[in-house]
């Protein structure tokens, strides 16, 4: 039975997995996006994301407990600096985990993880579905777009 294994310890000890998700997040920060396997991606996404939102509010405090998971100062500067002011109104949910496909050599399953707030894409994508919507017929619709055309009365 599976009672109370809540996260995966990826086949490697303590130390080696904190030092692990350590560095892969210290990637993520730096770059903005990192490959890597799926099942690596999910556990750094648990690791990142309370960072994260600890970087939102930039105390004395908060920074010592960030660099405490990282220890990194370059990217404790770099999250604290640029990437707070682009998460700043976002509720959670800062990273976005896209699958590629299969590695050649051992079949492990890969993808791409990426803070959400830097792929300009998607964003451009996002800000192009902008439609209204109506529950209206197309030729009703349509109808009432193209003014009626009134004539005008013959002179005789």
């Amino acid at each position: 039975m599976r009672h109370n294994k809540k996260f995966n310890h990826l086949g490697r000890t303590a130390a080696h997995r904190h030092a692990l998700l350590s560095n892969m997040a210290v990637s993520l920060i730096m770059h903005k996006r990192i490959r890597t396997t799926t099942a690596k991606a999910k556990a750094l996404r648990v690791y990142v994301e309370p960072l994260l939102t600890k970087a939102k509010e930039d105390t004395t405090h908060s920074r010592r407990i960030v660099f405490e998971k990282l220890q990194n100062k370059e990217a404790v500067t770099e999250l604290f600096r640029e990437i707070s002011q682009k998460i700043a109104n976002r509720p959670g949910g800062y990273t976005r985990i896209l699958r590629t496909g299969f590695r050649l050599g051992d079949a492990a399953e890969m993808c791409i993880i990426e803070l959400v707030d830097y792929n300009e894409n998607m964003l451009k994508e996002k800000a192009a579905k902008k439609t209204t919507r109506t529950r209206r017929s197309k030729k009703a619709a349509a109808t009432e777009a193209a003014p009626a055309v009134e004539e005008a009365p013959k002179a005789e």
